[in-house]
Formats: structure tokens, C-alpha cells, sequence
């Protein structure tokens, strides 16, 4: 049985991003892009004016000086005549900076009347201008592979002219649930039935990471029916399945793998909640087991399914970052396994405070409904002082945080 560091090292060890696509720019929002994406000219393009007002040349001194006007460029013109001294070109912000023009004057510093204009504070010479190059060169990398696109990227990428980008293809999961017990949303609940929730658990969580859920039903406590579906999952990228995974009569989940060739490479994992979790590989496909209670397996596919995935789709940092909390309250374990804390959070003095969201057993579900981040206790500590700061990872990201 792997500890968790272990277990989320092997797992990462077997996964390679899938093949790569093209799609529109505006498709790769949120995507990997999967080549370095090089600038094909200068941005800007040329020398143009940062400013409304007048195109001039730079007195040798910082005399406020009045000065004819000659000439008048608008953004999208053209700069036909030279800037000579004592005169000065009515430009537009983003406009072409004329031969001869080494400054421009904004136009509430200057006063204008009579085709003349008086300059009423000093200049200085390439004031206001933004030189051709000056943000990007010709050739330098502006995106680099492995990133993800945001906003910024999609007008840098436009701003270049390019229509279509090569991203990381989007990794189709398929989910398979399993028991008798289980019904589908919207039909009637009877008693010894429960609503197959963590099927609709997992495919939001799926999609939260921008990969495409393939929600395959429930199979049934037999071998047909399990093999059946399994068949139908291994074709998509990665198979999850919930529930059928421990030791018991009716959990058929890894011999049925075992049946269609399905490699194990662990069962159980040194956490709780979730020990019951196992990892095997169908060729290159990942497959992964996870309890059937949905707080282990919304735990489960937090710290060992979503990494993988995201590793899929090529990004390079796929576990969420450490943040140190301190805890509000005594917490005591037993040692052996790492334990996975379920707290709200509420931000203080001196940073985030994590208070339990409740009843830390895996049967309430309201927990993780409360809960803004899990605490990851070390397996060989057992007992953490209110007041102590912990590691955790954040799931509520856009949670507003109270100052305490």
C-alpha cells in the first residue's frame, strides 16, 4: 500500500499529455498551448504616438514654446511631411510619428488658436512616443508551450493576426458508477435506493478542469453488466469508476478490470478518507477506482485524479499550490495514514484561519458543500494544537474571505 506522496508520484509517472489539436483562438481559452508561439514582427509596428496632441521637435532647451501647425495625422494615416522647427503636427493616439518628430506634446499641455500652438509646459525629447519594437521584437517567443491561455494571451495572439493555435487535446473521461442500489437522477426514490450522485460529482469536476465527461451509467453487481460498460469506458481517454472496489461480495470492479486486461498497479492508499482507491493502466489509459461514498470520492479525485488529468491535457503545474493555515481548534488522528480535513476558511491578522466544516466522518456531505479547503495532515503526526499552522490546498478559490 503506497502513501500518499507515493501514490500521487506513481500515477503522474505513467501519464503523458494527450496528442494536440488546432483551434480558433478564441477556442483556446482556458487550453495548453502546445508550441511556442513566436512573434512574426515588431509590436508596435511602428513608431507612433502614445498621446492626442501635437508631433514636435524637442527644443534644445525647456522653454514653453509656440509653434505653427503643419500637418494633421490621424490614427490609421499616413506621415507624408517632415517635422521642421517651429512647427508642429496635430497627431492622434496610435498614429504614425513623422520624419522629424522626436516628441509629442499632449493636447491639454498646449493651446491651440489660429493654426498656431503654444507648448505650456517643458518637453522632453520621445516623450509620448512608443517605439517601434518596444514591447515585442520580431521572432521572441511571446507564449511559451505549457501555457495556459488567458485573456491577455488571446489580444497578444491577435494582435499578431493569428487565427487558429495548437493546444493540447481536451481528455475524455469516461465514468462509470456500480451497485444495485444506485438509481438515476429524476426517478423515484424508494427505500434501500440511493440516487447515483457522484456520477454528476465527478463529471462537473471533470469539466471544472476543461476536460469532457462521458457519463457511461451504472453497472449493475454483475460481471456482465460491469464488463459491458468497462468496454464502452476504456475507449475514451481515461475510465473512472466509483463505488465496487473494496473486498466485498458485490465488489466486482477489479477483477472485472483484471478480465479485460486492465494492468493494477496499486490498491489501497494510505489516506483517509479514500483508502479503498486503486490505479491500473490499459495501455497508455489510465484508470481509476474510487470508493463509492461521494466525500471520499470528490477527495479521491481532488488529490489523485485531477492531477493526472490535467497532466493529460498538458499543464505542468497540476497540483494545487501548499498554503499554510493555522487552525482554529485541537485536532487529533490516529497515525498511519495521511488525513484530509475538511475546513471553511476565514482570513485574520495573520492569514487564513481553518475552522472544521463539521463532522469530519465520510457519511455528511454537507461537509464538503462547507468546505473551502482540506487540511492535509501528516500520517506519523497525530495530535495538532489549536493555533498550529498545516498545510492545505484551497478548493473554494473565489470564496470571499472575511478580515478578522
Amino acid at each position: 500500500m503506497p502513501t500518499f506522496e507515493e501514490a500521487r508520484k506513481i500515477i503522474l509517472a505513467g501519464i503523458s499529455p494527450l496528442g494536440v489539436e488546432r483551434v480558433t483562438l478564441l477556442e483556446s481559452l482556458g487550453r495548453v498551448i502546445a508550441e511556442e508561439m513566436i512573434a512574426p514582427w515588431d509590436m508596435p509596428l511602428y513608431d507612433n504616438s502614445a498621446m492626442d496632441g501635437f508631433g514636435v521637435r524637442a527644443p534644445s532647451g525647456t522653454e514653453p514654446a509656440a509653434l505653427k501647425i503643419t500637418g494633421y495625422i490621424p490614427a490609421g494615416g499616413i506621415a507624408a511631411s517632415e517635422v521642421i522647427p517651429g512647427c508642429a503636427v496635430k497627431i492622434m493616439t496610435g498614429a504614425p510619428i513623422p520624419p522629424g518628430c522626436d516628441a509629442v506634446v499632449p493636447v491639454e499641455e498646449t493651446e491651440e488658436e489660429n493654426g498656431m500652438v503654444r507648448i505650456l509646459k517643458p518637453v522632453f525629447r520621445h516623450q509620448h512616443i512608443r517605439f517601434k519594437g518596444e514591447d515585442v521584437a520580431a521572432g521572441d517567443t511571446v507564449i511559451a508551450a505549457g501555457t495556459v491561455m488567458r485573456p491577455p494571451g488571446i489580444s497578444m495572439l491577435a494582435s499578431f493576426g493569428k487565427v487558429i493555435v495548437p493546444v493540447y487535446r481536451r481528455a475524455r473521461v469516461a465514468i462509470l458508477s456500480t451497485g444495485d442500489e444506485l438509481i438515476e437522477l429524476g426517478e423515484p426514490i424508494t427505500s434501500g435506493r440511493i440516487i447515483n450522485s457522484n456520477a454528476l460529482s465527478l463529471a462537473a469536476s471533470i469539466k471544472e478542469i476543461g476536460a469532457e465527461p462521458v457519463i457511461l451509467g451504472i453497472a449493475r453487481d454483475n460481471r456482465e453488466s460491469h464488463v459491458e460498460k468497462m468496454v464502452e469506458g476504456l475507449n475514451a481517454d481515461a475510465l473512472i469508476t466509483s463505488a465496487g472496489v473494496s473486498a466485498g461480495d458485490r465488489d466486482l470492479v477489479r477483477e472485472c478490470l483484471a478480465e479485460l486486461g486492465v494492468r493494477q498497479v496499486f490498491w489501497k492508499v494510505g489516506i483517509k478518507p479514500g483508502g479503498p482507491t486503486a490505479f491500473s493502466m490499459s495501455g497508455g489509459k489510465p484508470v481509476f477506482s474510487l470508493p463509492g461514498n461521494p466525500v471520499s470520492t470528490m477527495i479521491t479525485f481532488e488529490e489523485l485524479v485531477r492531477p493526472a488529468l490535467l497532466k493529460m491535457m498538458g499543464h505542468r503545474k497540476v497540483i494545487r499550490p501548499l498554503v499554510k493555515v493555522t487552525l482554529a481548534e485541537e485536532v487529533r488522528k490516529k497515525p498511519g495514514k495521511v488525513h484530509f480535513l475538511r475546513v471553511r476558511l476565514t482570513m485574520g491578522k495573520g492569514g487564513y484561519l481553518a475552522s472544521t466544516s463539521g463532522d469530519q466522518n465520510t457519511g455528511i456531505l454537507k461537509t464538503m458543500l462547507q468546505a473551502d479547503a482540506l487540511v492535509i495532515l501528516p500520517a506519523d503526526s497525530t495530535s495538532f494544537a489549536a493555533g498550529e499552522e498545516v498545510d492545505a490546498h484551497i478548493l473554494n478559490e473565489t470564496v470571499a474571505m472575511e478580515e478578522g
